[in-house]
C-alpha cells in the first residue's frame, strides 16, 4: 500500500449556513436510517444465507447494491455508467478518490472490496464493511500464502474482488502509480488461467461553483467535515464510472505488466470522460 497522498492548496472550508444544515439534517436522517436498517436487513438475512450457501451470498448482496443506489438519491449525487461490468467471477481495480467510490461502485455492480486488515477495526465503516463480506489483507510478505488462499476460496464462490492499486484516495483529478504489489496474488498457478481482470475509471463532476476537487478525500482530510459538507451542498454534481474490457489475466508476463496495463486504460477513461 502506498503512502497517505498529500495534495497541494487543499480546498478551504465554506461556511455552511443554516440553510446548509437544514440540508444536513434533511439528508442525513434519512440516510442514516437506511444505511443502518440496510444493515440490519443484511445480518438478519445473513443467518439464514450463511448456513444455507456457506460463503456464497445470493442475497444480501442485492442489499447492499440496493442501499448503495438509494444513498445516492439521498445525497442527490447522479450516476451513471458507461460500458459493461462483466458478469464472472473476476477481479475489478479503479482509482480511488473518495468514501463515495464504495456507494458508486456498489450501486453498479455487486462487488466485495479488498481493504487493508486495519479497516475492519474502524467505527462504523469496519462493520459496514465486515457485513458486507469485503476481504481484509494483511500487509506482510509472510501472509501472501494465505491471501491467495483466500482469494481462491472467493473467487470459486463466483466473487468479484475490487481493489484500490493507488493504496491510497486522491483529489480524483489524477491517477496515482498502481502499485504491482497485489496483481501478483492473481498470477498464482490455481488462478490464472481462468481469471479476467477489468479495470474502472471513477470519474466525478463537482457541483457548479463548486471546486473540481470537492468530492475528493484525501490527506488528513477527517471523515466527518467531508460528509457535512457533502450534504450540506445546495446542489450536486454527479458520478461518472466507465467500466473497460475485462483482460486475461494470463495474457501478461506478469504483475508490473498487469497492473500498467490497468493504470493505462484508468487513466484513458479519465483523460477521454472527465471534460472540463
Amino acid at each position: 500500500m502506498a503512502d497517505t497522498w498529500h495534495g497541494e492548496n487543499d480546498p478551504a472550508p465554506k461556511p455552511i449556513g443554516i440553510t446548509g444544515w437544514l440540508r444536513v439534517v434533511l439528508r442525513a436522517v434519512p440516510l442514516v436510517a437506511l444505511v443502518f436498517g440496510g444493515l440490519g436487513l443484511l445480518l438478519l438475512t445473513r443467518l439464514i444465507e450463511r448456513p444455507a450457501f456457506g460463503m456464497r451470498r445470493p442475497v444480501t448482496p442485492y442489499i447492499t447494491q440496493t442501499v448503495c443506489r438509494l444513498s445516492l438519491i439521498i445525497l442527490g449525487v447522479s450516476y451513471r455508467r458507461t460500458g459493461e461490468p462483466m458478469q464472472r467471477a473476476g477481479a475489478v481495480v479503479a482509482n480511488h478518490a473518495s468514501w463515495l467510490d464504495i456507494f458508486a461502485l456498489n450501486a453498479a455492480k455487486r462487488v466485495y472490496f479488498v481493504a487493508k486488515s486495519e479497516v475492519a477495526g474502524w467505527p462504523v465503516i469496519g462493520w459496514l464493511a465486515r457485513a458486507t463480506g469485503t476481504v481484509f489483507i494483511v500487509r506482510d510478505k509472510r501472509a501472501v500464502a494465505d491471501q491467495i488462499r483466500v482469494f481462491q476460496e472467493r473467487l470459486a464462490a463466483g466473487h468479484q474482488l475490487l481493489f484500490f492499486p493507488e493504496g491510497t484516495s486522491t483529489d480524483g483529478m489524477q491517477v496515482l502509480p498502481f502499485k504491482p504489489t497485489l496483481f501478483g496474488a492473481f498470477f498464482d498457478e490455481a488462478l490464472k488461467d481462468n481469471l479476467r481482470m477489468q479495470a474502472v475509471s471513477v470519474i466525478y463532476r463537482a457541483p457548479a461553483g463548486e471546486d473540481p476537487r470537492f468530492y475528493g478525500w484525501w490527506g488528513d482530510m477527517d471523515f466527518a467535515p467531508h460528509l457535512i459538507a457533502t450534504l450540506a451542498a445546495r446542489r450536486q454534481g454527479d458520478v461518472h464510472l466507465v467500466y473497460h474490457p475485462p483482460v486475461n489475466v494470463a495474457d501478461f508476463a506478469g504483475r508490473k505488466a498487469l497492473a500498467a496495463e490497468m493504470e493505462a486504460q484508468v487513466r484513458a477513461g479519465l483523460a477521454q470522460h472527465r471534460g472540463p
